[in-house]
């Protein structure tokens, strides 16, 4: 018998079957995509939380909203000043399944948006490459919120030679006291000491007149910015440091001074710091807060 194919025209009713079949699994492949969720009617963010605790947030609040909601809108924190910086909504790492929060980032109702969708509450800020952060947000005890730009450090911030105080925020917690530069701490306590480092920390640095305080000359006011530290002990601690050559550091307190301070304290600014690099929030002065941020400025 031959075997070519039989080239008999369909009945018209089987070829109207076969176009029908073609049409349902056409449907068939077209369905999901027919099926997928309207986009999310608020913006999404992911914060870092650096103070008073260390968290990753998704939320579809804006930086302002999410500040005043998490200090004092939250019944979760009653008091004290809030840091936190935006990480690029892109941002994937393995350890913090980010994808999957923020699926969940959804009131479910609508003209509502979610607040809070904490992603991960330990060991976050080592899994996030500094080139991720965006703009950094301080807020007050009653909520005023002020964002910093990342930016180049004052031309003196590497000035050797001065002895410098700093508040370590994330992960640590410690007020320390170095003779190192900023930059130089940075890779100090991220990249060359184990008993006191992490892979990487945020850090502030007090504006504190090291010098006069080695001197005797001005003990007491200088301790006043600095509630949890004794002036005795500053005092020697950072003469310490002074006399001593080689010595890189100093711990002058075991408790932050953040919630018991002005923000105004703080000068040239805060740093988040990875080995060599370093990623730099200058402070405005309190005649920049005064003249360009007056709004914030009245709150501290």
């Amino acid at each position: 018998m031959s075997s070519a194919p039989d080239d008999t025209p369909l009945p018209r009713r089987s070829a109207f079957r076969y176009r029908l079949l073609g049409v349902a699994l056409m449907g068939a492949v077209r369905q999901p995509y027919a099926e997928e969720p309207p986009m999310s009617e608020f913006q999404k963010h992911l914060y870092l939380i650096l103070h008073p605790n260390e968290a990753l947030v998704a939320s579809q609040l804006s930086p302002e909203a999410f500040g005043a909601h998490y200090s004092i809108g939250s019944p979760r924190h009653f008091t004290g000043k809030v840091i936190f910086a935006e990480v690029d909504i892109s941002f994937r790492h393995p350890d913090l399944r980010i994808d999957g929060y923020l699926a969940q980032t959804e009131s479910g109702q609508p003209g509502r948006p979610k607040r809070t969708k904490f992603v991960k509450s330990y060991r976050v800020l080592e899994h996030i490459d500094l080139t991720a952060f965006q703009r950094l947000y301080l807020v007050t005890t009653d909520g005023a919120v002020l964002g910093l730009d990342p930016g180049d450090e004052p031309a003196d911030t590497r000035r050797a030679g001065r002895i410098r105080i700093y508040q370590e925020i994330c992960p640590l917690r410690l007020v320390v006291a170095s003779s190192l530069e900023p930059r130089a701490f940075g890779a100090y306590i991220t990249a060359e000491t184990w008993s006191k480092g992490a892979p990487k920390i945020f850090f502030a640095q007090w504006d504190v007149d090291a010098e006069a305080i080695v001197n005797r000359l001005d003990v007491l006011s200088h301790s006043g910015q600095l509630p949890n530290v004794n002036p005795a002990n500053l005092s020697n601690a950072l003469r310490e440091l002074a006399e001593i050559p080689g010595k890189k550091s100093k711990t002058l307190s075991l408790n932050g001074n953040l919630d018991l301070t002005s923000f105004k304290n703080i000068q040239p600014g805060f740093y988040f710091s990875e080995g060599d690099k370093l990623l730099f929030y200058r402070m405005p002065t309190m005649e920049e807060l005064h003249d360009k941020h007056r709004a914030w400025w009245r709150h501290l």
